[in-house]
C-alpha cells in the first residue's frame, strides 16, 4: 500500500489553531491525567498535549465514509499539532446502542490508521463513564435555578415550544421551587416515575430566537438496561446536555462537529459558562467549531436507511462491499491510504456540497497504481486454440510484476496451444475500428507473439465456442522479431492449462441515481439490480488469493481477494474498481 501522506493543507480550522497557541490560549490549561470536574483538572500539571479533539461516535451503527472525514480530521489535526485525539464513545441512548458496534468502531478508527493513545495516556472514553457526574451537575444547576422538573408530556412540550416565528409558552412548572425539583429530580434517578412522565430541563428563555435555548430537556427517563451500566441507571442524559460536558471534563481544546450543531453552539457555551461559574468546570472551556459534513452521490449515509438494507436483505450485512460502510469498503478493496487521501482532498470548509463518488474512486487508483502487482484475468471466457501451436510445448512469457516498480521484477507464466481470451476480443463480422481478432487479421497476445485469426467453431445455437489462430514463430515480445510486423491490436490471455479458476464478483455502485435519496421519493427504488454480478472467470497462473491481496488485471481495473469467502484454494474475488470512471461517460 502506498501509505505516504499528502501535504497538509491549510483550512480554517488550521488558521483558528494556529491563532489559538500563538496567543497561549491553552498555555496554562491544566490536566490530571483522566477526565474529571475541576476539582480534579486543578491539582493537575500543565497538559503536555498542545491541543485536545476528539471523535465521538454513538455505537447504534457502523461508521461509514462520512465518519472517515471526521475521523482523518480530528486524529489528524492532533497528530499535526502535538495534541491528543480522544476516541469517546457517546452512549446515552441505551435503546439503540450495543458493543458490536463499539468493537466494530474500534477496530475501524485502528484500521484507518489512527491511535487515541498519547504519551503514557489512553484515551478511549465512554460517556456513561461519566453519569455520575451529569447527575451531580443537574443537581448544581438545579439548586442554582438553572433547570427545573417538568412535568408536561412529550408532546405538550413540543406543543409549547413555538415554532422559528412564534415564541414558546413557559411551562406551568418552570417556577416550581428549586428544593422540589430537586427531591423530583432524585425520584427520577431511583425509579419512581414512568417513562415520559417528567423531565429536566434547563431553564433558559421561551421567547429565544434560537429554539434550542427554550428551555431544551437535559434528562429523560428511559427505564432500559444500558450495554455497559446496566440497569444501574433509568434517566439519561440528552446527546445535547452531555456533548459539552463530555468534552469539558476531558479537557477538549477543539470540539469539531458538522454543520447541523451549529445552532446547538449558545446551549454548548451555556451549558459550560454555567457549570464553570458554579466552580465545577475548569477555564479555558472548550470551542465548539463547525464544519461541512460529507455529503456524497450514489449513496445514502442515514443509519435508519443503512440498517434498513441490512435488515430487508438488498444487501448482504454491514460489510457489503457495495455498501459506504468502511467494514464494506475494506472489503470492496479500499485501503486506509486511499481513504486518508479522498478525505485530504475533500478538504474542510463550512460550505455544503456533494462530492462526486468518482473521486473516492480516483483515490483507490491513485494509491493503487505504483503498488498493485499486475495479472492478467479473463472474466468472459471463449478458447483460442493456435492451431499450428505443438501441443505438448509450453513457451515462457515475461512482464513486469509492476512498471512503476522495477525492483519488484518480472512475472512468469506459461503460453500454450488452447488459451482463454475475452469474447469480446473475437468479433465474426466486426465494426469499423474493430482492431482485435476477426478472421484474416492480426493481433498481438500481449507479452507472446502474434497471431492471425483463421476462423471460428460455433455451437447450434450460433454462439463462438472456439477461436482458431495460427501464432506467428518470430515475433514473440522482447525478441529481435516483435517488431517485424506491426498490429493494432493488443489482447490479453492465460493458459487453459495453467489458468486458475476463480469466482469473480463484480461489484458496482448500488444506487443507479446520483441522489437516491433527494425529496420525499423512496430511495429503494433506485437500487442498481447489476451492482453485483458473480461470474467465472480465469486469472494468470501464479495468482496466490490470499484474503486482502490486491491486484490490477490488466485492461479490467483493480480486485482484491476477498476477506471472507477467499482461500489461495478457491478464489472469491471482488472488483474494487474499474481502470476508469465509466459513471463519467452516462452509464
Amino acid at each position: 500500500m502506498n501509505s505516504a501522506a499528502p501535504a497538509p493543507v491549510s483550512n480554517f480550522l488550521r488558521t483558528i489553531i494556529d491563532n489559538d497557541l500563538a496567543q497561549g490560549r491553552y498555555a496554562q490549561k491544566r490536566w490530571a491525567g483522566t477526565p474529571g470536574p475541576a476539582a480534579v483538572q486543578n491539582t493537575g500539571s500543565p497538559d503536555p498535549a498542545r491541543i485536545r479533539t476528539r471523535f465521538p461516535p454513538e455505537p447504534n451503527g457502523y461508521l461509514h465514509i462520512g465518519h472517515a472525514k471526521s475521523i482523518c480530521l480530528n486524529f489528524g489535526l492532533a497528530q499535526h499539532y502535538q495534541g491528543a485525539c480522544h476516541l469517546r464513545f457517546d452512549d446515552t441512548n441505551p435503546e439503540k446502542e450495543d458493543q458490536e458496534y463499539v468493537d466494530a468502531i474500534i477496530d475501524m478508527v485502528k484500521w484507518l490508521g489512527y491511535d487515541w493513545s498519547f504519551q503514557n495516556e489512553t484515551n478511549l472514553y465512554f460517556a456513561s463513564d461519566y453519569f455520575q457526574f451529569f447527575y451531580d451537575f443537574a443537581e448544581a444547576l438545579v439548586l442554582a435555578g438553572h433547570a427545573y422538573v417538568d412535568e408536561q408530556s412529550p408532546d405538550e412540550m413540543r406543543a409549547t415550544r413555538g415554532t422559528l416565528t412564534e415564541k414558546g409558552v413557559n411551562s406551568p412548572w418552570r417556577d416550581r421551587p428549586a428544593n422540589e425539583s430537586l427531591k423530583l429530580l432524585r425520584e427520577m434517578r431511583d425509579g419512581k416515575h414512568p417513562d415520559g412522565s417528567m423531565a429536566l430541563r434547563a431553564k433558559i428563555d421561551m421567547a429565544s430566537p434560537n429554539i434550542n435555548l427554550r428551555d431544551p430537556v437535559l434528562y429523560r427517563i428511559r427505564h432500559a438496561a444500558h450495554h455497559r451500566t446496566g440497569e444501574a441507571w433509568c434517566i439519561y442524559p440528552m446527546y445535547a446536555w452531555a456533548h459539552p460536558v463530555e468534552d469539558a471534563l476531558e479537557g477538549i481544546t477543539h470540539s469539531i462537529c458538522t454543520l447541523e450543531f451549529e445552532d446547538q453552539r449558545p446551549f454548548y457555551d451555556w451549558i459550560l459558562n454555567r457549570l464553570a461559574d458554579l466552580g465545577l468546570l475548569a477555564h479555558p472551556l472548550p470551542h465548539q467549531y463547525e464544519f461541512a459534513r460529507l455529503n456524497m452521490t450514489y449513496i445514502v449515509t442515514s443509519k435508519r436507511k443503512l440498517l434498513q438494507l441490512v435488515r430487508e436483505g438488498h444487501v448482504d450485512g454491514w460489510d457489503d462491499p457495495r455498501m459506504p460502510t468502511l467494514v464494506g469498503l475494506r472489503r470492496r478493496g479500499y485501503t486506509p491510504a486511499s481513504i486518508r487521501l479522498f478525505c485530504e482532498r475533500l478538504g474542510v470548509s463550512k460550505a455544503d456540497s456533494r462530492i462526486d463518488y468518482a473521486v473516492l474512486e480516483q483515490a483507490l487508483r491513485d494509491d493503487l497504481d505504483p503498488c498493485a502487482p499486475r495479472s492478467v484475468a479473463v472474466l468472459d471466457p471463449v478458447k483460442l486454440v493456435l492451431t499450428n501451436f505443438p501441443e505438448d510445448h509450453t513457451e515462457l512469457c515475461h512482464a513486469p510484476r509492476n512498471p512503476h516498480d522495477p525492483a519488484a521484477g518480472q512475472r512468469e507464466f506459461p503460453l500454450t496451444r488452447e488459451l482463454w481470451i475475452e469474447r469480446e476480443d473475437f468479433m465474426e463480422e466486426p465494426p469499423k475500428k474493430y482492431f482485435r481478432l476477426f478472421p484474416g487479421n492480426k493481433v498481438r497476445l500481449k507479452y507472446g507473439f502474434i497471431i492471425e485469426c483463421t476462423g471460428c467453431t460455433k455451437d447450434e445455437h450460433g454462439n463462438v465456442v472456439e477461436v482458431q489462430a495460427q501464432y506467428l514463430p518470430d515475433t514473440k515480445s522482447g525478441t529481435p522479431g516483435a517488431d517485424s510486423i506491426k498490429v493494432k491490436g493488443n489482447i490479453t490471455w492465460v493458459s487453459a492449462r495453467h489458468a486458475v479458476p476463480a469466482e469473480i464478483r463484480l461489484y458496482d455502485r448500488l444506487f443507479r441515481e446520483a441522489h437516491p435519496d433527494a425529496g420525499d421519493r423512496n430511495f429503494l427504488d433506485a437500487i442498481n439490480p447489476d451492482s453485483c454480478q458473480v461470474i467465472q472467470g480465469w486469472l494468470e497462473p501464479g495468482t496466490v488469493a490470499t484474503p486482502g491481496a490486491h491486484w490490477q488485471f490488466e485492461r479490467l481495473g483493480y480486485f482484491v481477494a476477498d476477506r471472507e469467502l477467499s482461500t489461495p484454494a478457491k478464489p472469491v474475488l471482488n472488483r474494487s474498481v474499474t481502470l476508469k470512471d465509466s459513471w463519467a461517460q452516462g452509464k
